[in-house]
């Protein structure tokens, strides 16, 4: 028998596709950066590194599906670090969005001529497996697809519904400058619905990568926005995190979501993601358009801030995000979706915006702040503590953080704990801490999770086999890779 490069021993599995729902007490023998044994008692003479587990869990590790380097600080800065605050929650695998325009690395174009841009910027510095979801922003982009596909295994798709006629951080309607696309052409919903016919005719052609083919949108109505916007900005009795929500009400998410599922049944494309949903709303008309277009896929996605903080809680301005943090309410509802099976995956929907960045010269003003925060390295601690605490198995958990999104974003060699798969996993233990900006490794110097109480912690990760998180510390050298997806490992 071929021996073992790490035994990673005295450690509850949690398999999302198999065992107990609350993990069964096996030994993980690692070689070529593969799981190849997954047994009870493996010798330890047969390994060349033993580690001992010490009772902790063995999650898969999480396959974060929506984060954003390098929209805020250089891609190759960004790629390095973020991936870095990454492996401290457990993520090995992290699929990122990016697309032309201002921010990301602020030029048009074809993405043929882009797209190697992104790769070389983050070549040889992630700490984590990785890949990209494409955004097409004008006509040629759509034209792309099939060789977006074949040329660079990208199979993942975005449409920003709200871009267009209003601005990223709530004010600006005037997209002209910021989307750089060529003049005479929208971005609208005629162009949506041509993506969808893009991204349709590429599965037809393409058919061996077709189940993996989806397009994922940003459910929110930029003319809701802009109107309420007006509104709350006229009202004094509105302020901070409350009236940022109230500028962008929930059911602007809840309409976005009905044209979404029109336009994919009206263009025959089955497999579409609604991100970051955040409200009551917003999951009511999901299953809604569930339940009329049951021939489409849909496929619904909740992030762990939305989860762990509201308008309230969350820790100052910090927390303006897009579509914004809630109030309690909206917050309950979304685990209300989560316990009864609804919810598909969770993410942390992490982008780095730095203190200097994040703010404006009227610190208190959230309309002059900048949109989104990190949160990868709070994403297992945070599903964990909170899952359990609201009666999540383990196994619940493990679907939700690793194998539902591997699945469907076209990485069949990754997302469980089992023999041939990938070795990406993490350690997590049942213990009390107190969440402070200090103690990550992301270059971004606050968070609205500042002061929180979690009840589970990472402390060590794996990538392929490879130690990049070790009793809490970061360690090793960046040797994650780009995932040409489908990706088989």
């Amino acid at each position: 028998m071929k021996p073992l490069e790490t035994l990673i021993r005295n450690v509850t599995v949690v398999r999302p596709d198999a065992g107990s729902p609350d993990g069964d007490r096996l030994d993980i023998g690692i070689a070529g950066g593969k799981v190849v044994r997954l047994e009870a008692d493996i010798p330890v003479d047969e390994a060349q590194v033993v580690v001992d587990g010490r009772g902790r869990f063995a999650y898969p590790g999480a396959v974060d599906a929506h984060q954003h380097w390098g929209i805020y600080n250089p891609l190759a800065e960004d790629t390095g670090t973020e991936s870095r605050a990454s492996a401290q929650g457990g993520v090995t695998t992290g699929l990122t969005y990016m697309r032309t325009g201002q921010y990301y690395l602020n030029r048009g174009g074809s993405y043929a001529e882009f797209f190697p841009h992104v790769l070389s910027a983050s070549e040889g510095r992630s700490y984590i497996d990785y890949g990209f979801h494409l955004a097409p922003m004008m006509r040629e982009h759509i034209d792309e697809i099939p060789s977006i596909v074949e040329n660079f295994g990208v199979t993942s798709f975005k449409i920003f519904m709200f871009y267009g006629s209003h601005g990223l951080h709530g004010r600006s309607s005037d997209q002209s400058s910021f989307l750089m696309i060529p003049p005479g052409e929208r971005y609208d919903l005629a162009h949506f619905e041509f993506v969808m016919r893009g991204v349709q005719a590429a599965r037809e052609k393409l058919t061996e990568a077709a189940p993996h083919l989806s397009l994922s949108l940003h459910c929110e109505t930029a003319e809701i926005m802009t109107a309420y916007t007006r509104l709350v900005e006229q009202d004094p009795s509105l302020s901070g995190l409350a009236a940022y929500s109230a500028s962008r009400p929930p059911h602007s998410e809840g309409l976005a979501v009905t044209i979404a599922a029109f336009l994919a049944d009206e263009t025959g494309l089955p497999n579409i993601n609604l991100l970051h949903l955040s409200s009551r709303k917003a999951l009511r008309a999901a299953m809604l358009m569930a339940n009329t277009f049951p021939h489409v896929d849909f496929r619904r996605e909740v992030t762990i801030g939305h989860l762990l903080a509201d308008v309230d809680t969350a820790h100052g301005l910090g927390g303006k995000v897009n579509p914004p943090l809630r109030p309690r309410e909206d917050v309950e509802a979304l685990w209300e979706y989560v316990l009864d099976g609804s919810v598909d995956w969770v993410v942390s929907d992490h982008a780095c915006c730095k203190d200097e960045m994040k703010f404006g010269d009227a610190r208190e003003d959230v309309f002059a702040a900048k949109s989104g925060f990190g949160g990868a390295e709070y994403l297992v601690p945070g599903l964990v503590s909170e899952g359990r605490r609201r009666g999540l198995s383990h196994q619940r958990i493990a679907q939700l953080l690793a194998w539902n999104p591997a699945r469907r974003y076209g990485l069949p060699g990754k997302g469980t704990l089992a023999v041939g798969f990938d070795a990406d996993l993490c350690l997590v233990e049942n213990a009390s801490w107190t969440v402070h900006a200090a103690d990550s490794v992301s270059t971004q110097e606050y968070t609205p999770f500042e002061g929180f109480e979690l009840g589970a912690r990472v402390t060590d990760t794996w990538v392929r086999g490879q130690r990049v998180l070790d009793a809490g510390n970061v360690v090793g050298a960046p040797n994650g890779r780009y995932v040409h997806r489908p990706y088989q490992g």
